[in-house]
Order: structure tokens, then C-alpha cells, then sequence
């Protein structure tokens, strides 16, 4: 209100123009009512200059809805001078933000094109609902311009035309425009010498708006609050959502974890898979190795058997020989014998010589078979030690084989039981995570399936 106030006097200082001091005064007296959005400048006489300054003033107010201006001498003063723009600048202000304009007793009928002015403002007004015209010398063809803008306006609700000039045309030209008008809820015609039957049309135009206002009203009304209800839904529904979506954020977090810990232990899985698979392809190959020296052992027991039986045969042959060669020695020592004795007999002293030289002879021959059969038996011997420590070696060979063989069998059927125990975990998380993701995406599908959003949005 102070700044309305101080606008005002600024403005009448820019402009020269002397203050009203009766607007002051106004101005003063609704100062000091505290909330008030009411312009009360009743019965005073507002001057064109001042009229110019209140429409500029106004122009930029956001108090005053409404502005009482009955039996200010609008039209007299209107009439002198520029008053024609003035009155123009004035009224379109202030139909711009009030709600309420009385201008009673003015007599704006008068005065045809600063009238028609008005009505040009009024038709395109977007705020005023109550507009009192009373005893404002209104004709027939200020009617006409006024039901141009009952035509046009869509807020004006409550209009006071009583004691004008308004007449049959202008009842008749009233009634045509509220067949376009559906806003006008409330409309006094008395003391315009308009027909009764033309007062009763009216009449009725009017409770047909009231009627489509009350529905209106009440469309509206359970519009706001299938709107509110909607909106509080949709709250609802989006707070759901949030829910929702930081729950699937979080399930989703849960599974980025449990899939970096999953694939971590994939890992480490993967890689004691592989150090399994590098400890059975060592084994794989140690074991070849041992089936390769078990093979070579073999084969040097089947040499060095047929080397037994070989040295076997020779020890046989060699015993056949040395048993032919004694009954030969023995034949042959029988018969020196006998010679010896038929020497001895007959020519002992010539022969002697030559028989202990045979003798001899035969001796020397016989230690040295003797001690040929002698080195036999002892290669024969050692042979035999040979032999068997080969038999021992094969032996123990064959025991360190079989037990190898035994403890590498068992260690693979460890490691492959290990390998299909890893291979089952992994294939079970695997599962899990399919089915996981699969509950979620079929919970957020169902969702927004069943979400009554679906039913508010626009189609495409």
C-alpha cells in the first residue's frame, strides 16, 4: 500500500501534475487497514491527470482487487481535453488485475467512443467477475458495445445494469449475446424499460449458466479431486518406484558384488583347476615315465632271463664235458696204469724215462683242466649271485612300480572327485545367478505391468 502511495506521488511529481488531496487522503485511510486490497475513492472527483497516473500506478500494482469508483465524475472529466486516451490507459488498467470494479453513477453512457473503449477492455479482461454499471446513462447502443464484450469474456460472472436507458434493442441485443455468454451467472436489469418476456429469456439464459456453472463447478471440483487423488497415486506409485528401484539398485549391487566375488572364485577355481591339470598331466607324464622304466625293466628281466637260461644250457653243456673228460681222465689213468705195470714188467729201465715224461705230461694236462673247470665254477658262480640280485632288483622294481602305480591311480581319482566337485560349484552358481536375474526381471515386469500408471499415460 506505501509503495502505491509513493508511486503515485512520484508520478505526479514527474508529470507536474498537482495531487488530489482527497486521493491522498483515501490513500492515507486505507494505508492503515492492514490487508486491505480494497481502492475505495467513492464520491470523489478524480481529475483526467489524475486518472492517467492512478491507470499507470495501477498498471503495475499487485494489490488491489477491487476498486470502487462510484460518483467519481469519470465521464465530465473524461470529456475535457485528451481525455479519450487517457480514459483508455485508465480503464484497460484496470481491468488487468482486479476482481471487483464499481462505477455507479458516472454516467459512461454518455460518452459513446470512450465507452466503447471500456468495453474493449472488458472483453479482453481476464480477471474481473463483478462489474456494477448502475445508473450510468447506458442506451441501446452502449448495450451493443457492452454485449460485444459479454460475447468475448469468459470471467465476468456478476454484472448490475439496473436504472440505465438500455430499452427494447438493447434487451434484445443483451439476450443475443447470452447465447454465447456462459459465464454470466447474475445480471440486474431493472429500471431499463426492457420488455417482460425479454427480462424472462434473460432470466432463463441466466439459471442456464448458473445451472452450467453449478455443474462446472462441480465438474471441477471432482476433477481437483480425481486429480488429487491421481496425484497422490502417482506419489504413491513413484515412491513405490523409488522403492523398487533402489531395491533393484541394491539387488543389483548385491549381484555386481556377488558376480566380482563369484567371478573371483570362478578364478581361483579356474586356476586350481588348472594347477589340478598341470598336477595330472605331471603325473600323466611321471607315470608314462614309469610305464616306459617298468617296460625297460621288463625287457632287461626277459634279456637277463634268457641270459640265465643261456648260462644255464653252457653250465649243463660244461657239466656233460667235465663228466666226459673225467671218465676220459679216469680211461686214461686206467690205462697208463696198465701200461706202467706192463712196462715195469718187460723193459722197465729203457722206458722209464719216456713214461715219467708222458707222465708228466698227462699231469700238467690234467691241472690245467682242472684248473679250467675251477674258473668255470667260479664264473659259474658268480653268475648265479648275478642273477640273483637281478631277481632281487626285478623284484623290488616291480613292488615300487606296483605301489606307484597304485598311489598315482589313487591320486588321479582325487583330483578328477576334486575337478567334478569344483565343476558342479561353478555350474550351481551359474544357476543361481540365471535364476536370480531372471526373479528380477520378471518382478519388474510384472511391476510395471500391473502398475495404474500404465492406465494415465499418453498413447503413442
Amino acid at each position: 500500500m506505501e509503495d502505491f502511495r509513493r508511486s503515485y506521488l512520484r508520478l505526479c511529481k514527474e508529470g507536474g501534475i498537482d495531487t488530489q488531496e482527497s486521493v491522498l487522503a483515501q490513500l492515507q485511510d486505507t494505508r492503515t487497514v492492514t490487508g486491505s486490497c480494497r481502492l475505495d475513492l467513492r464520491g470523489q472527483s478524480i481529475t483526467v491527470d489524475t486518472c492517467s497516473v492512478l491507470g499507470r500506478v495501477l498498471q503495475n500494482d499487485a494489490v488491489f482487487t477491487e476498486i470502487l469508483l462510484s460518483d467519481c465524475m469519470l465521464s465530465e472529466e473524461g470529456g475535457r481535453g485528451n481525455s479519450q486516451k487517457e480514459n483508455k490507459k485508465f480503464h484497460i488498467a484496470l481491468t488487468k488485475k482486479v476482481r471487483l470494479l464499481v462505477l455507479e453513477w458516472n454516467a459512461l453512457g454518455m460518452w459513446e467512443e470512450g465507452f466503447a473503449v471500456f468495453c474493449e477492455g472488458l472483453a479482453s479482461n481476464t480477471s474481473l467477475s463483478q462489474l456494477d454499471l448502475r445508473n450510468n446513462q447506458i442506451n441501446h447502443q452502449g448495450a451493443a458495445e457492452l454485449c460485444l464484450a459479454l460475447k468475448r469474456t469468459s470471467t465476468l460472472q456478476e454484472l448490475d445494469l439496473r436504472w440505465n436507458n438500455i430499452g427494447l434493442l438493447g434487451g434484445r441485443s443483451i439476450l443475443e449475446a447470452m447465447q454465447q455468454n456462459r459465464a454470466l451467472i447474475k445480471l440486474e436489469m431493472a429500471g431499463n424499460n426492457i420488455p417482460s418476456d425479454t427480462l424472462r429469456a434473460i432470466e432463463q439464459s441466466m439459471n442456464h449458466n448458473a445451472d452450467r456453472q453449478s455443474t462446472l463447478r462441480e465438474s471441477r471440483s471432482r476433477t481437483q479431486v480425481l486429480s488429487k487423488e491421481i496425484q497422490l497415486l502417482k506419489d504413491e506409485k513413484s515412491r513405490q518406484f523409488l522403492s523398487m528401484m533402489e531395491t533393484i539398485d541394491r539387488q543389483k549391487d548385491e549381484m555386481g558384488r556377488s558376480s566380482r566375488n563369484s567371478s573371483i572364485r570362478l578364478g581361483q577355481l579356474q586356476e586350481v583347476l588348472s594347477e589340478q591339470k598341470s598336477s595330472v598331466n605331471s603325473l600323466t607324464a611321471k607315470l608314462q615315465m614309469t610305464e616306459a622304466a617298468l617296460a625297460l625293466s621288463e625287457q632287461k628281466a626277459h634279456d637277463l632271463g634268457e641270459l640265465l637260461t643261456r648260462v644255464k644250457m653252457e653250465k649243463a653243456e660244461l657239466r656233460d664235458r667235465q663228466s666226459r673228460e673225467i671218465k676220459k681222465e679216469q680211461e686214461v689213468f686206467t690205462d697208463f696204469k696198465l701200461c706202467c705195470c706192463i712196462f715195469e714188467s718187460k723193459d722197465l729201465a729203457g722206458k722209464e724215462q719216456v713214461k715219467v715224461a708222458e707222465v708228466s705230461r698227462v699231469r700238467v694236462e690234467l691241472q690245467e683242466q682242472i684248473g679250467h673247470l675251477q674258473a668255470e665254477r667260479t664264473a659259474q658262480g658268480g653268475l648265479k649271485e648275478k642273477i640273483a640280485a637281478l631277481e632281487r632288483e626285478m623284484k623290488v622294481l616291480s613292488t615300487a612300480h606296483r605301489e606307484a602305480l597304485l598311489d598315482k591311480e589313487s591320486e588321479i581319482s582325487s583330483l578328477l572327485e576334486r575337478l567334478r566337485i569344483r565343476e558342479g560349484e561353478i555350474q550351481r552358481i551359474r544357476e543361481d545367478e540365471a535364476q536370480r536375474a531372471s526373479f528380477l526381471q520378471n518382478a519388474i515386469l510384472t511391476y510395471v505391468q500391473g502398475s495404474p500408471l500404465a492406465h494415465f499415460s499418453p498413447k503413442k
